[in-house]
């Protein structure tokens, strides 16, 4: 796991916050940095034990449905250092910026990390992705209790916000678990609200999402 050549492994660093809250392809990202399979491995195991990265692996401890994409999401937990190797100097840059969507879902999921570890909590997230569609950004099993969290940077709400509870909820049930659903969208507006599948939460309360986590 040493790090020889601090050129490449700085490069490998961009590359990865380019890719926050994506799917890992080491392949694909040992390629793009000019090294192995194992290096990048090695290296994103040596970024995830300095706390500088999590590894969010998908689905949670039952396997409901067999298509389930099984690749774990990579995310920062300190999204202004994605901010800083990606040369996002403004908030204005980040506004227009491509990644402004990923960005924000890693910010949200840091946010929810910090929050459970400082209660105490190991924290262990879930995302979960189907090849036919279906998407949740993060799930987190508390006891009986299966919060899901959907991240949308979106300062106005929409309908498809809250197309996946239904769906989730339809996976529970097929697959016979007993588990209450508690569902969550941290969103870029300003205010907070219940709607009917869902607790709709504006970005300046994420520090509080566990209050909102029952």
């Amino acid at each position: 796991m040493n790090v020889g050549d601090l050129l490449t492994f700085s490069s490998f660093l961009k590359l990865c916050a380019g890719r926050t809250a994506q799917e890992i392809n080491l392949s694909s990202l040992g390629g793009d940095a000019g090294i192995s399979h194992n290096t990048a491995k090695s290296w994103l195991s040596l970024l995830e034990a300095s706390y500088i990265i999590h590894r969010i692996p998908a689905a949670w401890h039952v396997n409901i449905r067999k298509q389930i994409v099984k690749a774990p999401k990579l995310h920062f937990l300190d999204t202004g250092l994605v901010c800083y190797l990606l040369q996002i100097r403004e908030p204005g840059q980040l506004r227009l910026h491509p990644l402004r969507g990923a960005i924000f879902e890693s910010w949200v999921v840091s946010e929810l990390y910090k929050a459970l570890a400082n209660m105490g909590e190991h924290p262990i997230l879930h995302h979960y992705r189907e090849s036919r569609g279906l998407e949740m950004d993060v799930l987190v099993q508390r006891g009986d209790c299966l919060h899901a969290v959907e991240v949308k940077s979106a300062a106005t709400a929409a309908s498809d916000f809250f197309r996946g509870f239904e769906q989730i909820a339809g996976r529970i049930r097929t697959a016979g678990l007993s588990l209450h659903l508690d569902n969550v969208v941290v969103y870029g507006g300003e205010t907070s609200q219940q709607r009917l599948t869902a607790r709709l939460l504006g970005w300046r309360y994420v520090g509080k999402i566990l209050q909102y986590l029952k």
